[in-house]
């Protein structure tokens, strides 16, 4: 069951956009239109690869979860469910060698400076508060330091009292081959200043869209 996506809601009543709508606006989507094509050249149908590998991913995501909340989980026997359980293995495994502590997850945001929201992954404390956000795709893409980055101030705004001082972490499981890996950065700045100008974008994005209706 799909989780229902959470309204940020500002202190005037109004409805902010997430970082990912956000972002979402202006992503290029050459990429993923030859993928579709060549998917399509090879007999296959995008949808059904896309959903194999977003199940995949999602029950990677659900185990971490349990991993962070020390409750069971069980893979189910299926292609899936093993190129899942290979990817979790991976990240326990890390977790073990780097004596990973998970304070938060989930935790839903939003920025009334900024007037945007967002829901982070997990808070993650290895001596120092960290970011970290999960991700099954087969690449590292640079929107997804951006989306950190925000999420980094998102917290920072909201708790000043507990900044973030020990970087950004990506977790991402790859949705073919069942692998894991983990990047860090010590500061996301330019990430961050990408993420206003196109905070500022969305806005006249939008107002643009109104005018030619």
């Amino acid at each position: 069951m799909s989780k229902l996506r959470p309204k940020y809601l500002l202190a005037d009543g109004l409805k902010a956009p997430s970082v990912t709508t956000i972002l979402g606006r202006f992503k290029e989507a050459g990429g993923l239109i030859h993928w579709a094509w060549t998917l399509g050249t090879e007999g296959k149908d995008y949808r059904d690869v896309r959903d194999q590998a977003a199940a995949a991913g999602t029950l990677a995501h659900e185990a971490v979860e349990a991993f962070v909340h020390r409750t069971p989980f069980e893979f189910p026997t299926s292609e899936i469910g093993e190129r899942a359980k290979k990817a979790f293995s991976a990240f326990e495994e890390w977790a073990r060698q780097t004596n990973l502590t998970v304070t938060q997850t989930e935790v839903s945001l939003v920025s009334e400076r900024h007037r945007f929201g967002g829901t982070l992954d997990a808070i993650l404390i290895q001596g120092k508060r960290a970011i970290g956000d999960w991700k099954s795709s087969n690449a590292l893409y640079p929107e997804y330091l951006v989306q950190v980055a925000a999420y980094g101030k998102l917290w920072e705004e909201n708790f000043p009292a507990e900044p973030i001082t020990g970087g950004y972490h990506l977790l991402r499981f790859d949705k073919t081959y069942g692998d894991f890996a983990h990047r860090w950065w010590a500061e996301l700045d330019t990430a961050w200043t990408a993420f206003l100008h196109l905070r500022a974008l969305y806005d006249l994005d939008k107002e643009l869209k109104a005018r030619v209706k």
